[in-house]
């Protein structure tokens, strides 16, 4: 991770493909593209390779997520349960669906806790949606069971989770749709891009019309197309979806690549008592995009981070204190401040964010850090990065 660092001829080709028809639109235009469908053919391989019957390629993780919400009928003042620690779009695109984001607890997963879950469904609970975080699973098999308990929508935020599974089964289908991202910094990317997954054609087609001004796609003519649903512009362009074509088919050499760093990372870091690592149901199914750990308590954590920065140990992340991933830092959300009023907002069915209490996740994250995998990083590479991390940690532990 990312997918940047390894473009190579592969990339160059598919995007050639596109510019020698002249044809970057993702619909119509069939005599002109000359058999080039990378969008369509985008969807098709990763479908079969995660092994669910229908993919939509979208502009982005964060379109995704609001074509996941509309096909799934979320709105007006639906509430959605997520975790606190996640990428600000997972509560925007909820927000701006008219829903209301309601915060439960995360546990050692990093990930939503099954049972705070449980504890903040409401009559208007309309979904639950959690988010694989660092490229690993939450606890799904028991979130799926609350949710079919209660009755809810399981939607998942498999944005930072492609490649991830949980006893074999892929991250984003185990709910009624699943969501992507493909932009400039995710393992597979394709500079801007997403996709939403669902074994339900229904589902699908709604999707496939709601990112496209409610265009049902039917025929060859788009001014004769039907609208069965209103929708917006969600799409992406045949250049975006030809990069992330060619990084998809190297997605099985980048996780190779991934674990490995990680494995041996993590084997150095053990050797450290003070160093507990995150929890990952289904170790097997890691995607490996990060090494996350626990030290004892925030003041060690704090220290420790700071020193890794000054011995040059980048890609390592303090998300207690970083502003667009956990909502202690989200002050946009807390005061309210938006571009135009929101509709959960107007009929005063928001709770008051800048109270929102979360000891538990606050316990657990501000005593995270996160290392990022690179697939450049070579075998010496990874021993003069255990070599400056050793040396940080054996001043504290």
């Amino acid at each position: 991770m990312p997918g940047f660092e390894i473009f190579g001829d592969e990339e160059r080709k598919e995007v050639q493909d596109v510019l020698e028809t002249g044809v970057l639109f993702r619909y119509g235009f069939d005599a002109a593209r000359k058999g080039y469908w990378k969008a369509r053919t985008f969807e098709e391989e990763l479908s079969v390779r995660l092994g669910i019957k229908h993919s939509h390629l979208c502009s982005s993780g964060t379109s995704a997520l609001s074509i996941a919400l509309a096909s799934c009928g979320v709105g007006a003042g639906d509430e959605v349960i997520i975790p606190p620690f996640t990428f600000v779009a997972t509560m925007e695109a909820i927000l701006l669906a008219g829903a209301v984001p309601v915060f439960a607890e995360i546990d050692d997963t990093l990930c939503l806790d099954p049972e705070s879950v449980q504890n903040a469904i409401t009559k208007r609970t309309k979904a639950v949606l959690p988010v694989h975080m660092c490229g690993a699973m939450a606890r799904i098999d028991d979130l799926a069971a609350v949710c079919s308990s209660y009755g809810l929508i399981l939607i998942e935020d498999a944005c930072q989770a492609l490649g991830a599974t949980f006893h074999g089964k892929a991250a984003g289908t185990f709910g009624r749709v699943g969501c992507f991202s493909f932009d400039s910094v995710k393992t597979v990317t394709c500079g801007e891009g997403g996709a939403v997954v669902t074994d339900e054609e229904e589902l699908y087609l709604k999707a496939d019309a709601y990112a496209d001004h409610g265009h049902d796609h039917v025929g060859n003519d788009r001014g004769l197309e039907g609208h069965g649903v209103l929708g917006s512009n969600y799409r992406i362009s045949e250049l975006n979806a030809a990069v992330g074509l060619a990084q998809l088919r190297k997605l099985d050499f980048m996780l190779e690549r991934q674990r490995e760093r990680k494995k041996w990372l993590k084997e150095a870091l053990s050797q450290c008592p003070a160093v507990r690592f995150r929890n990952i149901p289904d170790e097997a199914g890691d995607s490996a995009t990060f090494l996350s750990f626990f030290l004892p308590d925030e003041e060690k954590t704090r220290a420790v981070v700071k020193e890794l920065g000054e011995a040059g140990v980048d890609g390592t992340f303090y998300w207690y204190d970083n502003k667009w991933h956990y909502i202690r830092e989200w002050e946009h959300l807390k005061g309210m401040r938006t571009a135009a009023v929101l509709a959960a907002d107007k009929f005063g069915v928001l709770p008051d964010y800048s109270n929102l209490h979360l000891p538990k996740s606050d316990a657990i994250i501000s005593r995270t850090i996160s290392m990022l995998m690179k697939l450049s990083w070579t075998q010496q590479d990874v021993d003069q990065r255990i070599e400056k991390i050793n040396g940080v940690l054996n001043k504290f532990f």
